[in-house]
């Protein structure tokens, strides 16, 4: 559902990077979040409650139980946000979780070119992370690259511009460029 960024303030309030469309419905008081944060860290194996949701400045921040100082809170810092997928809600189109999209296998033209190994959040949009044969291939999570994904199936069908798997298909940047000249007269 999102990442916890950074502590803000020092009563334990944590900043968010929030991965879903709908803050207002994920992040209400009573809200229950597993942590993915290192084997290492003191919260391994622990969830959070959120208390509530506050705005600062158009950025979330997050007040969460048993988080009550600024070291708390920076303890937690780049900790992501996990929730159990609701059975009682109804899918969205066109909405996946990431664990949906680890694994699936990536065609182009027919023919398989990678695996989706992550999917990275940025503000902008998502990247689904291809592990192809020779490198991972960063792909942007935008319809007109990624046309279909398809669960049961296990594929995700892309439609990529030139050189965004294959070398040969990029425009070689060390070539010329034909400039018109001025009619010598």
């Amino acid at each position: 559902m999102g990442r916890l960024t950074k502590a803000h303030g020092l009563k334990g309030a944590l900043k968010l990077e929030l991965f879903t469309d709908d803050p207002e419905r994920r992040f209400v008081p009573g809200a229950t979040f597993s942590l993915q944060v290192p084997a290492t860290s003191p919260w391994h194996g622990q969830s959070l409650t959120l208390t509530e949701l506050r705005w600062y400045n158009g950025q979330p921040v997050g007040f969460f139980e048993n988080v009550a100082d600024r070291s708390a809170a920076e303890s937690l810092a780049k900790a992501i946000l996990w929730i159990e997928q609701p059975t009682d809600e109804e899918p969205e189109d066109d909405a996946w979780y990431d664990f949906q999209l680890v694994g699936l296998r990536v065609i182009r033209d027919g023919a398989e070119v990678g695996e989706v190994v992550r999917v990275d959040h940025f503000p902008a949009q998502d990247l689904l992370v291809v592990r192809s044969a020779e490198r991972d291939v960063l792909v942007p999570f935008v319809s007109a690259i990624v046309p279909t994904v398809d669960i049961a199936a296990g594929t995700v069908t892309v439609t990529p511009p030139a050189g965004l798997f294959d070398d040969e298909d990029a425009i070689d940047a060390s070539a010329p460029v034909d400039s018109p000249t001025p009619d010598a007269e």
